[in-house]
């Protein structure tokens, strides 16, 4: 008599949670041995120069300090976000800086000159720059010529064009509330708290909806375990940041009192959060990476190129407006030299150095506010210890260039796998 045998059949078992975080953690060392680095380097030379400076200095983790970090790399981080679309691309826009100086100056003249409404002359300079990056992405996309020849261009032109408006170099005040309170002034306590928590509870939801609709699909999830350190780590980072920020930073009670979230943030916040959903969630972000990895593999998929390079450059130039209005927030005037100097520079250096690749096809917005932020505590860090702006210059420089060498290894790395 013969009898078939019937092994048991059992279900699969999910992966346990130890399983789960080897293999997410295995996943990223093959990302970093491929040459994905992404923002690790930043992230990591932040952490270094932060501790080097705090222990050459003690001021430099003291709350006032800490508020000026933020509000000091504001204006550059908001262009080097606009820089990151174009970077993204494979192409540069080397006129960001004054871009964001005509902004400034139209900001300028329309609330002084003309007594505008803060909100009309805000309105009417982020116009501006969406007209400036209009013809310059036309010139690029359609016209052909090469984004170098253009940007550099219009980076001669838009010192000329911010000396007409200011009439050869009359510097105008500016005296509107709102306008000032943008990178002056901060919210009351309360606020950064409440603000706080919907950020947090914002991110949550994210990132349980994703993990659900994943599990939905069949697809791997990270384990929970590793998603509520995620957002738990957030939520610390970010308590801690708003406690510090909620503490009484004046120097004389009598004459004022300063403490709250400075206004700058939430608004740098706000794009970041905006920037990394279009990016990331939207059929446009994912052409503008597939244009960037491969420009005539994205033509032949039926993406119209031409569209997306020159909206590219339309956000590049938005965005440098806005950066225009905080450094003329900030600085309580609009001169000849807003937006100039060294501002092109940090931007580039702050989108490059957060780990947005030269090469195009890589790069998130989280990397300018990274970078933004290495190249704020090198400037703060160096000044609290008394250095002179041309080491300030050197040593940012340094910096830069590592970050590009870095990017061009790493992709060579990856060709080679």
């Amino acid at each position: 008599m013969t009898t078939a045998l019937h092994p048991e059949k059992t279900a699969a078992q999910p992966p346990s949670t130890v399983d789960g975080i080897r293999a997410v953690g295995r996943d990223y060392l093959d990302r970093l041995r491929g040459g994905e680095l992404g923002s690790l380097p930043a992230i990591l030379g932040l952490v270094v120069l932060c501790v080097i400076f705090a222990i050459m200095r003690p001021v430099f983790l003291s709350n006032l300090n800490f508020a000026n970090l933020l509000t000091q790399g504001a204006g550059s981080i908001a262009i080097a976000m606009g820089l990151v679309f174009v970077l993204l691309l494979g192409e540069i826009d080397l006129s960001a800086g004054f871009a964001s100086g005509v902004c400034a100056a139209v900001l300028a003249v329309l609330l002084t000159d003309q007594g505008w409404p803060w909100y009309s002359a805000v309105l009417a300079a982020v116009l501006t720059g969406m007209l400036i990056g209009l013809v310059l992405g036309v010139l690029v996309a359609r016209i052909g010529i090469p984004s170098f020849v253009v940007t550099l261009a219009a980076f001669l032109a838009f010192q000329g064009i911010v000396l007409m408006l200011l009439e050869e170099g009359t510097n105008i005040s500016i005296n509107d509330p709102v306008i000032l309170a943008i990178a002056n002034d901060n919210l009351p306590p309360v606020l950064g708290w409440v603000l706080l928590g919907v950020g947090v509870g914002g991110f949550a939801a994210v990132q349980l909806r994703q993990m659900r609709n994943r599990r939905r699909r069949g697809l791997t999830t990270a384990p929970p375990v590793l998603v509520a350190a995620r957002i738990g780590g957030l939520a610390l980072l970010g308590g801690i940041a708003v406690h510090l920020l909620n503490q009484e930073r004046s120097r004389s009670l009598v004459v004022d009192s300063v403490k709250g979230v400075p206004i700058v943030v939430p608004v740098i916040v706000a794009l970041l959060v905006i920037g990394t959903f279009v990016l990331s969630r939207t059929s446009f972000g994912l052409h503008i990476y597939a244009v960037g990895g491969n420009h005539e593999a994205a033509r032949r998929a039926g993406i119209n190129v031409t569209a997306i390079r020159v909206s590219a450059f339309v956000i590049c130039s938005s965005l440098a407006a806005v950066g225009g209005i905080i450094a003329a927030s900030r600085g309580h005037s609009v001169d000849p030299n807003t937006g100039g100097s060294n501002v092109l520079l940090l931007a580039v250096g702050a989108a490059v150095i957060g780990g947005t690749s030269l090469f195009g096809g890589r790069g998130r917005l989280i990397n300018a506010v990274l970078g933004g932020m290495v190249v704020a505590v090198i400037q703060n860090g160096m000044g609290l210890m008394g250095y002179s702006s041309g080491v300030k210059y050197a040593v940012t420089g340094s910096v830069l260039l590592v970050a590009a060498g870095v990017d061009a290894l790493s992709r060579r790395r990856a060709v080679r796998r």
